[in-house]
């Protein structure tokens, strides 16, 4: 390739990428990937403090399959596709620059497979900087894409630990993430804990698009050879990981014992996170298969799978063939490309030992591009945590200290039992999630509990856009809120609410009694404090909770409600008991909670 083809590798990474300053007036980002099956446009917010949560502002996709376009042996893009591209980009430039102000600077295009591969990629690239003045456009070097994929998936999570695969039109690469042993100072190595898994990556030329192109052919030796290839390719990338990294060799040793009929650790296995158009394909194939049907969150990030579930590839294949629908989630092109897509997942099943757990990510190359620009102090941030937000900032008359979200969660917790651990159940609290869920407490006050327990189910499933929430921690969320406002569903919700517990039942039998029980201690909060408290004080003077457990065959907690004298001259305290009825309606499983009100001159003494 000539000059006018700029290559980011690994080494001027931070040269060729815009970097992100805390500092800058304008804090929009706009990037372009150039994938083999389409052309995906963005524009993102990184001000702080939210610069870890990548807030997409603008987001299209163009339906140009740049390795379809590509003909002939010499592998050339034709006339009418490069100037369908320049163009594309070019409203794309006008979109970020003009529309949202995006600082040209601020922009990137960047292109994978099928630019690496065109011999006409100088052409292509001349077109675009004609059409588009300024505008950046670079070709990744194969570990690079490694690279922004991995972190692009990991940008929806905390910590990870496990193998990362990334499957677009034209190619598909692995490679192997642990944040743990980084962060603890395990990994040995310079370099970041991205940038250790992009050099280890392993990069296969057999995407989607390409493979299926082979299977269409008609050639059984020309298949029989892809798939040979494929699987002994995916098979030596995992033995080069596990040789490069310890903790991954440790797992699949353990995973082996289980493949092998031995004695092994129940939890042994390996986890791994695909991204990729055509793993999301399959993904949208096993959520339309479920055992829980419909299956109610719509979103492919963070969708997990049991690894026996993952490797049903002939029932997704038949479905694929029989199903004569929409399926959700599945374009025309993707169902046409399904067959090869299960050979990908075929060969990942056999040269992985027991996999534990499969996770889809929404993330991808533009996201783990952003990711990247961040700081390592930034990027390393629990997207579900952080500083306690002020509810109400503003000084009291009488220079109380202003209540937090803290504070409101304290409250909360003082309701479970003190034996019991709160950081391993599958709670709000346990899910990390007291911070969203807080919030919500005191919204929609002027709407009714119909409404506002059918907004809190919905908005669970689709809202907010947020890195780290997994479908459990949605479900939790949802059931959880509809929980504080009665659950008073109106038929056509009881469905999804049905569901969402069998989804929140099959990870935790004992979810949904939590949330039940969490919910009916809000709405007792709710009761009592009828407005987000202003202050400690105000909070601490109306109501406090203790209880304590019996832990019998099934569990029965014994709840006292302490409520400030003052307030308890304005509610009915039967009430406030029959907030936990819809808990016992629930039958679970014969654990129970006996609620008994008790009026304090002052609560917080208590």
């Amino acid at each position: 390739m000539d000059e006018l083809v700029d290559i980011i590798t690994l080494q001027n990474l931070e040269q060729k990428m815009p970097q992100w300053d805390a500092a800058s007036s304008n804090q929009l980002y706009a990037l372009v990937d150039m994938g083999s099956n389409g052309i995906r446009f963005s524009i993102s917010d990184l001000s702080p403090p939210r610069s870890r949560l990548l807030r997409c502002m603008y987001r299209e996709r163009a339906a140009i399959s740049l390795l379809d376009a590509l003909s002939g042996p010499s592998l050339a893009f034709p006339d009418e596709t490069i100037k369908l591209v320049s163009h594309t980009l070019a409203r794309f430039r006008a979109i970020a620059v003009d529309d949202y102000g995006v600082p040209i600077e601020h922009m990137r295009v960047f292109a994978t497979e099928a630019m690496r591969r065109a011999q006409n990629a100088t052409t292509m690239l001349q077109a675009i900087r004609t059409a588009s003045p300024g505008l950046s456009v670079y070709i990744l070097a194969p570990e690079v894409e490694t690279l922004f994929g991995a972190v692009g998936a990991r940008s929806g999570f905390d910590n990870v630990k496990g193998l990362f695969l990334d499957l677009g039109g034209g190619s598909v690469q692995m490679t192997y993430l642990d944040t743990y042993a980084a962060k603890a100072g395990a990994q040995g190595d310079a370099f970041s804990p991205e940038v250790v898994a992009a050099l280890a990556g392993q990069s296969l030329p057999f995407g989607a698009a390409r493979l299926i192109k082979i299977f269409d052919s008609g050639d059984s030796h020309a298949q029989a050879a892809a798939i040979s290839q494929l699987r002994g390719g995916l098979s030596a990338a995992f033995q080069t990981l596990c040789a490069r990294f310890s903790s991954l060799a440790t797992a699949a040793a353990q995973a082996q014992q289980i493949t092998d009929g031995m004695e092994g650790e129940d939890r042994s296995g390996i986890d791994i996170y695909l991204c990729g158009g055509g793993f999301r394909g399959y993904g949208s194939m096993l959520m339309h298969k479920h055992p829980i049907q419909p299956y109610p969150i719509p979103l492919i990030g963070s969708f997990t799978v049991s690894g026996q579930l993952f490797g049903k590839t002939k029932d997704m294949l038949e479905a694929n063939e029989s199903f004569d629908g929409k399926i959700f989630g599945m374009s025309k092109r993707r169902r046409a490309q399904f067959p090869a897509i299960v050979a990908v997942v075929d060969a990942l099943i056999a040269a992985v030992p027991h996999i534990r757990s499969v996770t889809f990510c929404s993330g991808g190359n533009r996201e783990g591009a952003l990711m990247m620009s961040l700081p390592p102090d930034i990027r390393d941030t629990n997207p579900m945590t952080g500083s306690q937000h002020i509810i109400e900032t503003a000084p009291s008359d009488r220079g109380e200290q202003a209540a937090s979200i803290q504070d409101v969660l304290d409250t909360l917790r003082s309701a479970f039992p003190p034996d019991i651990d709160l950081a391993t159940t599958t709670t709000i609290f346990g899910l990390q999630l007291g911070s969203f869920y807080a919030n919500q407490i005191w919204t929609r006050l002027g709407d009714d509990a119909v409404a506002n327990a059918s907004a809190a189910l919905h908005s669970a499933v689709s809202c907010p856009d947020q890195p780290g929430l997994t479908h459990l921690a949605r479900a939790v969320l949802g059931v959880t809120l509809c929980a504080r406002w009665g659950a008073c569903l109106a038929p056509i919700d009881e469905q999804l609410h049905k569901n969402l517990r069998a989804l929140m039942k099959a990870a935790d039998p004992n979810a949904p009694f939590w949330a039940d029980y969490t919910g009916a201690v809000t709405g007792a909060m709710a009761l009592l404090i009828r407005k987000c408290p202003k202050t400690q004080d105000a909070l601490k003077r109306t109501i406090r909770f203790r209880s304590t457990a019996e832990h019998g065959k099934k569990l029965k907690i014994h709840l006292d409600i302490l409520v400030g004298e003052e307030a308890a001259r304005r509610v009915d305290l039967q009430t406030l008991v029959e907030l936990f009825n819809s808990v016992k309606k629930q039958k679970h499983g014969g654990m129970k909670v006996i609620v008994t009100v008790n009026t304090s001159v002052d609560p917080s003494h208590l």
